[in-house]
C-alpha cells in the first residue's frame, strides 16, 4: 500500500528505518540508523541487530512490502528479546509505533488505526446504521442516548434514557457495548427485537432496519433569498439538496441562493460532486492526482442548474474542509458562485482504507485533490472572492471596491490559481494571509446579502479569478 500507492514515493529502506525508530518511543535506550549498506538497531549504543536494507522492487510483480516486513520482523524480535519495556507495551503497540513514525515522514492524514480504536469507532456507531438510535454504556447499563427523528426507533416510541437489556432475546449490558453493536447492526429491511426498560417497566419492540442518516440539509427563506445550510455530505445529501432547490423555486422565484458550508468538515466525495451538479450542467468540478494510475480521476458535472441561473453565494470559514472545499472550489472556478468568508482548512488528500489481519486498519493518502485550474486544495484551502475575516472596515472597503468594478481579492486568487503541488510553505502562508482562516460570523450573512442585492458587485466578484486588481 505505502510503497505503491502513497502520494509520495519512498524507498523500502526508508520505510524500514522510519518504522524501526518507533521502537525508541517504547524504550529510549534504542536507536536505529543506516550505516553504509546496513540497517542497525542499537541498545545503549551497542548493536543488537543488523541487516542489509530492503531493496526497491526490480519488477512491478515483485513485492517490496514483503522485504520491508521481513526486515522489520527480524529487528522487532531482537528488540522484544532485549527490552522488558517493549514486552510490557505489547506487539500491537510496537506495530502501531512503527507506523506512526513512518507516517510522520509522509503526510498528516495517513495513519494506523489500532484494533482497539476500530472497535471503539464501531461502538460509537451502535445501531446508527439501520435503527435510528445510539446506545452508550452508562455504568453497568446500556442506555439510549439519542434517537434520530423519522427513524425506526422514533416511530416505535423509543426515547433517550430507555435502557436496552436484550437484543433478539440475547442479554446485553454496559460491560460489552461492542457485542451490542454487532447484535444491533444487520442487513437493511431485516428485523430486530429489542427488550427495553423504562421507569422499571419492561417492553419489547420490533424494528425494521432501514437507511437512517443524519440530516445534513436545512433551508430557510428570508428576504427573497433561499438560504441552504449543508453541514456534511452523507449518502443522501445531494438528493435532499436537490429537493430543497426544487421546492424553493416552486411557485416563487428567489433573488438568489446562499449555500452555507461553514463548519462543514466534509464527507463522501461522490456526494459532494453530486451537490455541485445541482448548480452545474457541465464542466470539470475537480480531479485527483497521485502516483498510482487508479488515483488519477476527473469528476465532471452532469446535472442541471436547479438554481436556474440565479446568483449563488457560497459561505466558507476556517473549518470548511475536504469535500466541502471541493464544492466551493468547483463552483467558484466554473464561474457559478461567489465564495464569501475566509480561507478554508486546506484538507485535500484522499485516503484508502485497508483492513488488516489483526482487525486494525491502515489509512493511506494516495491522491491529492486539485481544482479544475490545477492548484491543490491541500495546504492552500479555498480563498474567497470577498473576505470577511479582516474586520468590518476591511469588509466595507471590499464591498465598495466590488461595486466600483474592482476585485479586492483578485491578485491573491490569480496567484493561487497559478500554484502547483508541492507548494512552498512560504507561498501557502502568504496566500492564506490574504484572508486568514476564521470561524463563521454574522458578517458572512451580511456580505452574502449585499452581493445578491448588488448585481454589479456580484459580477465583479464572480470574475475575480481573471480580474485585474486595483
Amino acid at each position: 500500500m505505502v510503497l505503491e500507492r502513497h502520494l509520495e514515493a519512498a524507498p523500502p529502506a526508508d520505510l524500514a528505518l522510519w518504522s524501526l525508530r518507533g521502537v525508541a518511543v517504547l524504550d529510549p535506550r534504542f536507536a536505529a540508523r543506516r550505516q553504509g549498506n546496513e540497517l542497525q538497531l542499537l541498545l545503549d549504543d551497542r548493536i543488537i541487530a543488523r541487516a542489509p536494507p530492503p531493496a526497491a522492487p526490480r519488477t512491478p510483480q515483485e513485492n517490496g512490502g514483503s522485504a520491508v516486513a521481513a526486515t522489520l520482523t527480524r529487528f522487532y524480535e531482537a528488540a522484544w528479546a532485549a527490552s522488558p519495556a517493549v514486552q510490557r507495551a505489547g506487539a500491537e503497540r510496537l506495530i502501531a509505533n512503527g507506523f506512526d513514525e513512518l507516517f510522520n515522514h509522509l503526510d498528516p492524514y495517513s495513519r494506523y488505526v489500532t484494533a482497539a480504536e476500530t472497535r471503539e469507532a464501531r461502538e460509537r456507531r451502535v445501531g446508527q446504521s439501520g435503527l435510528g438510535l445510539r446506545v452508550a454504556a452508562r455504568g453497568p447499563h446500556l442506555v439510549m442516548v439519542s434517537i434520530t427523528r423519522g427513524g425506526p426507533a422514533a416511530a416505535a416510541g423509543l426515547r433517550p434514557g430507555d435502557r436496552l437489556v436484550a437484543v433478539d432475546d440475547q442479554a446485553v449490558d454496559g460491560s460489552d457495548p461492542g457485542r451490542a453493536a454487532t447484535l444491533l447492526e444487520g442487513p437493511e429491511e431485516s428485523e430486530v427485537t429489542l427488550t427495553l426498560l423504562r421507569a422499571g417497566r419492561s417492553r419489547e419492540v420490533t424494528l425494521r432496519r432501514e437507511l437512517v442518516v443524519p440530516e445534513t440539509v436545512q433551508a430557510e427563506w428570508r428576504e427573497g433569498i433561499l438560504w441552504v445550510r449543508v453541514s456534511g455530505f452523507s449518502t443522501v445529501t445531494d438528493r435532499r439538496l436537490a429537493q430543497v432547490l426544487v421546492d424553493g423555486f416552486a411557485g416563487r422565484s428567489p433573488r438568489g441562493v446562499v449555500l452555507d458550508l461553514r463548519g462543514n468538515r466534509g464527507g463522501l466525495l461522490g456526494n459532494a460532486i453530486a451537490v455541485a451538479d445541482a448548480f452545474l450542467a457541465e464542466g470539470e468540478v475537480a480531479r485527483t492526482e497521485g502516483r498510482h494510475p487508479d488515483a488519477n480521476r476527473s469528476y465532471e458535472a452532469g446535472g442541471q442548474d436547479l438554481a436556474r441561473g440565479r446568483p449563488v453565494v457560497v459561505l466558507v470559514d476556517g473549518r470548511t474542509a475536504s469535500a466541502a472545499e471541493i464544492v466551493a472550489a468547483g463552483l467558484m472556478e466554473r464561474g457559478r458562485a461567489v465564495v464569501v468568508g475566509s480561507a478554508t482548512t486546506g484538507k485535500g488528500l484522499i485516503q484508502l482504507v485497508a483492513p488488516l489481519p489483526n482487525e486494525a486498519e491502515l489509512l493511506v493518502s494516495w491522491s491529492r485533490v486539485v481544482s479544475p485550474a490545477g492548484w491543490p486544495i491541500q495546504g492552500l484551502g479555498v480563498l474567497p472572492a470577498l473576505c470577511t475575516s479582516l474586520g468590518p472596515e476591511a469588509l466595507a472597503r471590499a464591498l465598495s471596491q466590488l461595486n466600483r468594478g474592482e476585485a479586492p481579492m483578485g491578485a491573491a486568487l490569480t496567484r493561487q490559481r497559478a500554484a502547483r503541488a508541492p507548494v512552498l510553505a512560504s507561498e501557502v502562508t502568504a496566500l492564506r494571509g490574504a484572508c486568514p482562516p476564521a470561524e463563521g460570523r454574522s458578517a458572512d450573512l451580511t456580505a452574502a446579502r449585499a452581493l445578491i442585492d448588488s448585481p454589479s458587485g456580484y459580477r465583479t466578484a464572480l470574475g475575480s479569478l481573471t480580474a485585474t486588481p486595483p
